[in-house]
C-alpha cells in the first residue's frame, strides 16, 4: 500500500553507524531507524544474544511466565521511578495502553464519567486512531475523523494556557483524568521542555490526584543523555511510555507506571507478543549495554560535539538557519520560515553527500544517530551536512 514516500535508497548492510545500499554506497546514519537502533547495525553482542536466545525460546505469550520479561521489567524498575511494567510491540502500542489506563483512573479515582486527557500541541504520540487523537498535530488528523474523544490540547511549555484550560474543563467538577506529555518534543519540531513549566503540571496534577503520564518513546533510554528525558526536568511522572531505544531495532514497548498508577486487573489489557523471550532479551542486552559502555556520558558528550557543529553550519547560513534545538543525540536544526528552504531538501540532498538525516516537521532537520557513534563520525556529519546546504543554497 502507498503509506510511505520512500526515499530512493535501499539498505541492505549496516555496521555500527553505518550503511550500505544495495549498489555498495557507503552512508553515516543519522536515522538509526528513527531513533532506535540504540547500539547501531549489526551490534557483535546484540547479535550473539538474539541468536542464543533463539536457541531456546522466542515466544509463549503472556499466558506464562517470561523469565526474560521478569528480568527486564525488575530492571527498569530499578532504573526508573516507576513500580511496575506492561510490555507490547511498540511506542503507539504503549501510549493507547496509557490511555486505556487514564480513562479507567478517571473512572475509578476520580469517579468520572467523560474522562479527558490533556495533551500538547505539537506532540505526536502515534498513528492508531486513540494515540492520533492525543497528537496535537491537525495534519495527521486529516481523513480520520471522527477522532477518539476525550483529548484537549494546551500550548507546550506554555504555563498559562495549561492552567486556562485546567480550569475551564475543571469548572464544574472532576473531568480530568491525565496528563499526557514528551519531554522533549520530537516530531513537533524537537523541543526541549521547560522545567518550570513541567513542575507547573507535576504541582496541579499532584493537588487534584490527575496523573501525569510522560510519553519517552523517542527521549527514552539514554537518547538524550539521561537514562529518561524526565531527568532532565527535575519532575517525576505517574507512568511513562517506551520503545524506540529499548530493542536497539527490535519490535518492544512498555508502559511504566507508579503504584498509584498501577490499576489494571487480569483482561483490562494484553498483548500477544509483548514481552515475549525474544523481545525482551533484546531490551536486556541493550540495558547491560548502556550501563557497561557508558553511553549515557557517551551520549552527552557526543550530543554537545553535534550540537556544535551544527551551530557552526548556523552561523555560516544566517539567510536560512535559525537556531539548534535538542539534548543529548536528538539535535534539530531548524530552518527560517522565510526561507525557501525546507527539511525534506535538505535530506534528500544529503543522501547524495553520504548522509542520512530525518525531518521532524517542514522547517527542523533531526538528527537521531545511535548512541554508539563516535567523536570522528560526529565529525563526518558535520561535513556532510554542511557540504548539503552548499550545494542547496
Amino acid at each position: 500500500m502507498q503509506t510511505y514516500k520512500r526515499l530512493p535508497i535501499s539498505l541492505v548492510k549496516g555496521q555500527g553507524a553505518w550503511v550500505w545500499d544495495d549498489k555498495g554506497k557507503k552512508y553515516i546514519d543519522a536515522v538509526a531507524g528513527i531513533a532506535t537502533c540504540t547500539l547501531g547495525h549489526s551490534d557483535r553482542k546484540l547479535r550473539k544474544a538474539l541468536i542464543n536466545q533463539l536457541r531456546k525460546i522466542q515466544h509463549v505469550s503472556n499466558l506464562y511466565q517470561i523469565p526474560e520479561q521478569e528480568e527486564l521489567a525488575k530492571w527498569l524498575i530499578k532504573k526508573s521511578c516507576a513500580d511496575s511494567a506492561f510490555f507490547c510491540n511498540s511506542g503507539a502500542e504503549a501510549n493507547e495502553a496509557a490511555i486505556k489506563l487514564a480513562r479507567k483512573y478517571g473512572h475509578k479515582e476520580r469517579q468520572i464519567d467523560r474522562p479527558v486527557i490533556l495533551c500538547a500541541n505539537g506532540s505526536f504520540h502515534g498513528r492508531t486512531l486513540a494515540a492520533l487523537s492525543a497528537t496535537g498535530q491537525e495534519k495527521y488528523h486529516e481523513g480520520f475523523k471522527p477522532l477518539v474523544e476525550g483529548f484537549a490540547f494546551f500550548k507546550f511549555n506554555d504555563s498559562a494556557s495549561f492552567q486556562e484550560l485546567h480550569d475551564q474543563i475543571e469548572a464544574n467538577g472532576p473531568r480530568i483524568a491525565a496528563v499526557l506529555i514528551e519531554p522533549i518534543q520530537g516530531e513537533g519540531g524537537i523541543r526541549p521542555g521547560n522545567k518550570k513549566f513541567f513542575k507547573l503540571l507535576r504541582d496541579i496534577c499532584t493537588k487534584n490526584k490527575i496523573l501525569l503520564i510522560f510519553d519517552e518513546v523517542q527521549s527514552g533510554m539514554g537518547r538524550t543523555g539521561r537514562l529518561w528525558g524526565y531527568q532532565n526536568l527535575e519532575v517525576e511522572p505517574d507512568a511513562l511510555t517506551i520503545a524506540k531505544g529499548l530493542g536497539g531495532g527490535h519490535a518492544i514497548g512498555a508502559l511504566l507506571v507508579k503504584n498509584n498508577a498501577n490499576i489494571f486487573e487480569p483482561g483490562d489489557h494484553a498483548s500477544t507478543f509483548g514481552g515475549n523471550p525474544f523481545a525482551c532479551r533484546a531490551g536486556l542486552t541493550i540495558a547491560k549495554a548502556i550501563e557497561e559502555r557508558n553511553l549515557l556520558e557517551e551520549t552527552l558528550s557526543r550530543g554537545k560535539q553535534l550540537r556544535e557543529g551544527l551551530q557552526s553550519i548556523v552561523k555560516d547560513h544566517l539567510d536560512h538557519l535559525e537556531e539548534v534545538r535538542g539534548i543529548g543525540l536528538i539535535q534539530g536544526l531548524v530552518i527560517k520560515n522565510q526561507s525557501d528552504l525546507t527539511s525534506q531538501i535538505i535530506v534528500e540532498e544529503a543522501i547524495n553527500q553520504g548522509l542520512l538525516i530525518i525531518s521532524a516537521g517542514q522547517k527542523v532537520v533531526r538528527m537521531v544517530p545511535p548512541l554508539v557513534i563516535t567523536k570522528r563520525q560526529v565529525d563526518f556529519i558535520i561535513d556532510r551536512l554542511s557540504k548539503t546546504l552548499v550545494n542547496i543554497i
